[in-house]
């Protein structure tokens, strides 16, 4: 049976779906976190630091919901503050400084939104990941494991290679957020999933993203002895190997054109 934009979106938010921990674990056995902005303090909800990965030193960030009710709590089920952000800038900043290309892993509902998160600039920190994301001078990649909701996950995905798993999401917020200004009535989010074009196959018609990356059938699933991980690896393997032997102003002209492009294509792929 072919799933819906609305089954896609269960999916995405299934509790048994594997987190960037997952991921972290299986790819980068070796991975050092490291912690804080340097400002205001460390956020749970992003887990940064260095790894290797096929022999390359590498910086790996990742937006982390939790898994279970108590490490859910304590990783702010996704939604970073505005020291998460900042602890990325530092960590993004930090591998230019010693040419290690930097991996995003993003899953996440949204940037959080309370009141002390206004109160220490999380539009500011978002917009400032935008600003050096843009010309940062070494190789991005983004992979959205479940979902990538509004500026909380572009922050992490101005990249040189973006894919989605084939379940995951991408869109400008949540589609009850959408139902709610749309028709006053977010009981109608199943109807707004499909206006948004938020799957990953819409993500790739409409040229956003690169590549999707397959699950199975019934989604991916934390006890299958690593094979997403495997998939995703190859991924990652595959983008180093394209974005390795690029001059800085070769990566820096292509990233710019890359986002200069969107919204020049159609749904069929094909430019207007």
């Amino acid at each position: 049976m072919k799933k819906t934009s609305w089954m896609r979106v269960q999916l995405a938010r299934e509790p048994m779906r594997p987190t960037a921990v997952y991921y972290l674990n299986n790819i980068f056995p070796d991975f050092i976190e490291l912690h804080g902005d340097r400002s205001l303090g460390d956020d749970p909800a992003v887990i940064g630091g260095i790894a290797s990965f096929g022999g390359r030193p590498v910086t790996v960030i990742a937006q982390e919901k939790g898994v279970g009710t108590q490490d859910k709590i304590q990783h702010n089920f996704g939604s970073p503050k505005p020291e998460g952000y900042r602890k990325s800038m530092r960590l993004m900043k930090q591998a230019e400084k010693f040419g290690r290309p930097v991996i995003f892993f993003v899953d996440t509902p949204g940037a959080h939104c309370g009141t002390d998160a206004e109160r220490y600039g999380v539009g500011e920190s978002i917009a400032k990941n935008l600003f050096e994301l843009s010309k940062l001078k070494v190789p991005v990649i983004t992979v959205i494991l479940g979902e990538g909701g509004s500026g909380g996950a572009l922050a992490f995905a101005v990249s040189d290679r973006l894919a989605m798993l084939e379940n995951s999401i991408y869109s400008i917020l949540s589609p009850e957020g959408f139902a709610s200004i749309l028709w006053k009535d977010k009981s109608k989010a199943e109807s707004a999933s499909v206006l948004m074009k938020l799957t990953a196959q819409d993500a790739l018609d409409h040229g956003i993203i690169d590549t999707v990356i397959p699950e199975p059938t019934h989604g991916a699933k934390s006890d299958d002895n690593g094979a997403m991980a495997k998939s995703v690896s190859e991924y990652i393997e595959k983008c180093l190997d394209e974005l390795s032997g690029l001059t800085v102003k070769k990566l820096l002209s292509e990233r710019n054109k890359r986002f200069r492009d969107y919204g020049k294509k159609n749904i069929k792929g094909n430019r207007t």
